[in-house]
């Protein structure tokens, strides 16, 4: 690193620069974040709308006493620049490098480690009662979005917090620019009046003069007080969290070093909660990303000079999602869609533009949008909820009581299931079958291309309860035609085989298919079925090959515990079946951040690796050893 960011090492370095030299190293830290994301993709609209805050924030709160906790974390990669990570920020989101997000164990100057949204300001006010109930001191601040304010569980721990009345900072990063400059400016002269400690002396002299002049006395200090409340609630913006017990600074220019800093130095002295709204410009200092804030929010690599993306865009899953329902929706009224603030993630845009008044975007609320949908359902509508599979994990109690109990007939379309990818443990879709499993009325299917995923959806969408259909963050796989026409609940046999046979589930069907293909020519047969319901599973398909089959080997893009391996486990155990069968799938940890293609490799699923597990457990009736996978894998990975 050259240049002023050079000369930082950690936050405390801060404090040698001036404003001016700040102001400069601003320009810097989005330099670099650009030129990384560009070449490793990653979250930059929302990160370039950061770098001002998070200057001001290290320059005034001294780690580790102080403690900035982040939300989500895609604000977060100029506060890793500037904690000591500036060398190996370009291995960001790459495989052994550093994680898009705060990770405890990857910095000291990460408090928490988070991914999903929302959870900044529970989080910190635990450090604020664990500070307290040590005697100790320090500021605890949370920073978090104006989009994940949306969801629930920040508004519960504002509540909470308010209640306790704990010393603690809330940082309110809001790149929505429909405030007026006229409103931001009255607020910025009444944030100035009001942070100031001179204004709360006041007030409180006021209050106890007028309380004992006996002309006025007691009942007309409470007709001032409503006054003075009403006055409030017209011209000062924050009232709402004021009503929570917070004392609201703000709105405030979120790129002006010198004012934040001022405001950040009086929030830290005043006592009790306290709430700093700050506006910041989503994408700012690059273009591209300033016109195009959505588009820029996740992006693959891109040429910096053009935002254009590098790499031939393909054909995904979500985008056949998208395309389908827009196609069902044409014919069938009845078709609405719900999604958590993701519309374009989970290929919903192109619905929202055709039918506006059927699409809902909640915002960052799972919860509701689960149980929205199961209203939407109950009053004869057909609701798609398109949300990612590790989202969905947040809304656990409204797919089982709100939806499956009562039986409606909601479709949940789970995008990014199994390996993700570059976002790292916090977004792996691996959990999904485990638990949405065992809840009654649920049907779980798993596309193995494009064309099983078009099917698929038509046929949940006349089914008369809820469905889940996962499907991976990838390439769609071509249409594979057998000329087979399996029915609800039915699986569909892709290749016989003398020397066992493989069930696979989704994503994992044509790479197992492909790999027993290869092994044809060294004589070694092996078959392979596509499930395609989870649940209720093929049972009828499953025992006959059962019987007629040596051995089996399961092989799903999901944890092993609960998942669809299991569900076989238990079917044969059940029929008292006994023949020998092997469970590909991820094991007992978290996958860490890497490439998708690397993550396969890790974790024992790519094709060729495959193709090497079923030669040695199909011809001699063994499994290869971790230790002999894992050489294998780092073979084909170089």
């Amino acid at each position: 690193m050259t240049g002023l960011l050079s000369r930082i090492h950690t936050p405390s370095d801060l404090n040698r620069l001036s404003v001016k030299e700040l102001r400069l190293l601003a320009q810097e830290l989005r330099q670099v974040i650009i030129d990384t994301v560009a070449k490793n993709g990653g979250h930059l609209a929302p990160n370039l709308g950061t770098v001002e805050l998070t200057i001001a924030l290290h320059s005034v709160f001294n780690g580790p006493g102080d403690k900035i906790i982040w939300d989500v974390g895609h604000q977060a990669y100029a506060h890793k620049l500037l904690t000591g990570r500036a060398d190996r920020f370009p291995t960001l989101r790459q495989k052994g490098g550093l994680s898009g997000y705060p990770k405890r164990s990857e910095s000291p100057f990460d408090y928490f480690g988070t991914g999903h949204s929302s959870t900044s300001i529970s989080a910190a006010l635990g450090f604020a009662i664990a500070r307290d109930l040590a005697r100790e001191n320090g500021n605890i601040c949370a920073v978090i979005g104006d989009g994940s304010l949306t969801a629930g569980m920040a508004f519960e721990a504002l509540n909470h917090a308010g209640q306790l009345k704990k010393k603690l900072i809330v940082v309110l990063n809001d790149n929505e620019m429909s405030i007026s400059k006229n409103v931001g400016a009255l607020a910025n002269y009444l944030t100035r009046l009001r942070s100031d400690p001179g204004y709360f002396r006041l007030k409180e002299d006021i209050e106890f003069l007028l309380k004992r002049i006996p002309a006025i006395g007691p009942q007309v200090a409470k007709t001032v007080e409503r006054v003075k409340d009403a006055v409030r609630f017209m011209l000062v913006p924050g009232t709402l969290f004021e009503e929570l017990g917070f004392t609201y600074l703000g709105p405030l220019d979120g790129h002006d070093i010198g004012l934040l800093r001022n405001v950040f130095a009086h929030a830290r002295k005043l006592q009790g909660p306290v709430l700093v709204h700050v506006l910041t410009k989503k994408g700012k200092g690059y273009p591209p990303a300033e016109k195009s804030p959505d588009r820029y929010h996740g992006v693959g690599p891109f040429a910096v000079n053009t935002g254009q993306p590098v790499q031939t865009p393909t054909t995904t899953y979500t985008d056949v999602f998208g395309q389908a329902l827009v196609e069902l929706a044409e014919k069938n009224r009845s078709i609405v869609a719900v999604c958590a603030a993701m519309s374009h993630g989970t290929g919903l845009s192109e619905f929202a533009r055709r039918f506006p008044e059927r699409f809902f975007d909640v915002g960052i609320a799972e919860q509701h949008a689960v149980t929205l949908a199961a209203g939407l359902a109950a009053a004869g509508l057909r609701p798609v909820v398109a949300i990612y599979s590790t989202f969905l994990q947040r809304a656990f109690d409204q797919v089982l009581h709100d939806v499956c109990l009562q039986n409606l007939p909601v479709v949940f379309c789970l995008d990014r299931a199994g390996l993700v990818g570059e976002d790292g443990a916090t977004h792996q879709g691996l959990f999904d079958i485990a638990y949405l499993r065992p809840i009654p009325n649920l049907a779980l299917l798993a596309p193995r291309d494009g064309g099983e995923l078009r099917r698929m959806l038509a046929q949940a969408l006349n089914h008369p309860g809820p469905v889940a259909i996962r499907y991976p963050r990838a390439e769609a796989e071509k249409p594979y035609h057998t000329g087979q026409k399996p029915g609800w609940g039915e699986g569909e046999v892709l290749k016989e085989g003398r020397d066992g046979m493989v069930l696979a589930a989704g994503s994992t069907v044509l790479p197992s298919l492909r790999a027993a293909q290869s092994l044809e020519a060294s004589g070694i047969s092996v078959g392979v079925t596509d499930v395609r319901f989870i649940k209720p599973l093929p049972a009828a398909l499953i025992l006959e090959l059962a019987r007629s089959h040596p051995r089996l080997l399961t092989v799903e893009d999901h944890v092993l515990a609960g998942g669809f391996g299991s569900a076989v486990l238990e079917l044969l155990s059940d029929n008292a079946i006994t023949v020998p069968v092997k469970r590909l799938g991820v094991g007992d940890t978290f996958v860490e951040h890497a490439s998708r293609k690397e993550q396969l490799l890790e974790t024992g699923l790519a094709e060729e690796l495959l193709s090497e597990t079923m030669r040695v457990y199909f011809a001699r009736g063994e499994a290869r050893t971790k230790e002999e996978l894992k050489r294998v894998a780092e073979a084909h990975g170089r």
